[in-house]
């Protein structure tokens, strides 16, 4: 072997430094950057850094109004409990895809995966953001402290491993950007063990969230109250996890129109019609536990004035309405009133999720719980980072189309007479 021999790079490094040069050339910004919404989710991702900084020196009661009465508030409430409902379409989606066989859902497939895995990738950030002592968020990990039989001990390890589940998804679209051909392959043939897994994780977890709550007997409110808690929060996240799919796959479909496939666009319309009727269905069969709880717990007897109000509110006004508009937008084919009535399930989840976790929380207490404007910034900055890294994969990998044949990785500028499909499409 001539010393030329010995200096030339192997295959491996070749590779290697191809897929370094195009991570380099694609984590330059793109567009403009100084852009309304830019201006203003920058400002709050920076006050949130602020805040945040001020949490981990002075503690948690220096930026929250949380106290042994209250030791969950917003964060938890909102971020944790309310957004890992929505990121429930998930599991739903790639159940209907992958395990019913229901190809007319393949097209939002991944980007419904990501948006799934970014949710549970930052609402478990927020989970630390919430712990007096963040730093012993590890002991279920490494052992330290099992608490084998809590509730909380069995979501924490279903939030990892569903993750990790999500990443295993997601990651042939990684492949495919990278133009990683062999691993796409390979990772295509563990995508069916990760759902299957995934699928089993969000079951439990999902009413496992609600079981935390089993324990809050006396301190809950009784209309919010019962021992089917976990049953609610599990039905619940199906139309939730949907309405949201619906509500993002419009958004994403106007404003990632140049990433997006023909087959995304040609398929946008069914889809949504497609969805609306399951939705109609799950909510339907919520309605129905709702009422039989409401009569084998007797709950007339806690309809206060008040209370009772807010009750029929949540129930009728966020419920049972965007049920019949589902079921309307199914029957007429009506994507506009689809649109609608997603929007009105999601701030019907949002309802419940924060009457069962804050508003409702120990009703007759003297001094009640109200979050601050800093806990309020937080939650704001953890939405606009998750929009921000949503947005830069979009604009990037192959999320809303599926390329049959993985683009070559190329840094170069194309020439006039070759133009690159990579750089006409981002």
């Amino acid at each position: 072997m001539s010393a030329t021999d010995k200096l030339s790079p192997t295959p491996v490094q070749k590779e290697l430094a191809r897929v370094l040069a195009f991570l380099k050339h694609e984590l330059r910004p793109r567009g403009k950057l100084l852009t309304p919404f830019n201006l203003v989710t920058g400002g709050i991702v920076l006050a949130t850094a602020v805040i945040l900084c001020f949490r981990f020196a002075c503690g948690i009661g220096a930026v929250t109004n949380l106290d042994q009465q209250y030791p969950w508030g917003l964060w938890i409430g909102f971020d944790v409990v309310t957004g890992v409902a929505f990121a429930g379409g998930a599991y739903v989606l790639v159940f209907m895809v992958h395990v019913l066989g229901m190809e007319r859902y393949r097209p939002i497939v991944r980007v419904t995966v990501l948006n799934g895995f970014l949710a549970y990738v930052f609402y478990a950030g927020a989970l630390v953001l919430d712990l007096g002592r963040p730093w012993n968020v590890i002991n279920p990990i490494i052992g330290n402290s099992f608490g084998v039989s809590s509730v909380l001990f069995l979501v924490a390890w279903h939030f990892m491993l569903y993750m990790f589940a999500q990443l295993i998804e997601f990651s042939p679209a990684i492949a495919e950007w990278l133009g990683l051909d062999r691993v796409r392959r390979l990772l295509e043939r563990l995508t069916l063990g990760a759902v299957i897994l995934g699928i089993s994780l969000s079951l439990l977890h999902q009413s496992g969230l609600g079981a935390l709550y089993l324990m809050a007997k006396g301190k809950i409110q009784p209309l919010w109250y019962s021992e089917f808690i976990p049953i609610q929060f599990l039905v619940s996240s199906v139309f939730a996890g949907l309405a949201m799919v619906i509500f993002e796959g419009t958004i994403s479909a106007r404003v990632f129109h140049h990433r997006a496939s023909a087959a995304f666009h040609f398929a946008q319309e069914r889809i949504v019609i497609g969805l609306s009727r399951i939705c109609a269905g799950a909510m339907f069969v919520y309605l129905f536990l709702q009422a039989l709880v409401f009569v084998h717990g007797r709950d007339w007897l806690a309809m206060t004035p008040g209370w009772g109000a807010w009750y029929l509110l949540e129930n009728v006004g966020f419920v049972a309405v965007p049920c019949v508009l589902f079921a309307l937008a199914w029957r007429h084919r009506s994507t506009l009133l689809s649109r609608i009535a997603a929007i009105g399930a999601m701030l019907g989840v949002i309802l419940n999720r924060l009457n069962v976790s804050v508003i409702a929380f120990q009703p007759n207490a003297a001094v009640r719980y109200v979050p601050t404007w800093m806990e309020v910034v937080v939650t704001l900055g953890v939405i606009s980072a998750e929009i921000w890294v949503f947005r830069w994969i979009v604009n990037r990998m192959p999320v809303l189309r599926e390329d049959t044949v993985p683009a070559t990785v190329t840094v170069a500028a194309p020439t006039p007479a070759q133009p690159s499909p990579r750089r006409k499409e981002a």
